[in-house]
């Protein structure tokens, strides 16, 4: 079989409806839409969800959940990223957006633990998780919290 030779299976293509083109194709005058009403009519139908006055699904359901609005969203970096500086540097949010290991600050930097550190670094960051900062200190590096 070559790429040529395929073919849509057996039924499951259709012709397109040819809607309005006289009364002896079967769907002339009023297009198959029926008479008068709602649907009848361009642009005439229900919005999504709507259940013909029934309140709708989304209506029953109960509500769920709370966004706060005071949580704080940190750009995140992980040890095991911070091994292709060389030995001494000083790693900081400028030098994290330089090197893309971030895009964007938000609300603060937090260095995760995972991976090893390999390199003895100054890492300056607003928060550090606990793995990460035993990370660092193991390695020889130093942590300064913004």
């Amino acid at each position: 079989m070559n790429l040529h030779e395929l073919k849509p299976n057996q039924g499951s293509t259709h012709y397109k409806k040819r809607v309005g083109r006289g009364t002896s194709s079967g769907n002339g005058k009023t297009s198959g839409r029926g008479q008068k009403g709602q649907n009848s009519r361009s642009g005439g139908g229900v919005r999504l969800g709507y259940e013909g006055g029934q309140t709708p699904l989304f209506k029953r359901l109960p509500k769920k959940g709370f966004t706060n609005p005071f949580r704080k969203e940190y750009a995140v970096v992980n040890v095991e990223d911070l091994n292709k500086y060389p030995e001494g540097t000083v790693v900081n949010p400028e030098v994290l957006i330089k090197d893309r290991l971030v895009t964007k600050v938000l609300d603060g930097i937090k260095i995760l633990g995972r991976g090893k550190l390999e390199v003895k670094l100054t890492v300056q960051a607003h928060k550090f998780s606990v793995a990460a900062e035993k990370a660092i200190q193991e390695a020889g590096g130093t942590t300064e919290v913004i």
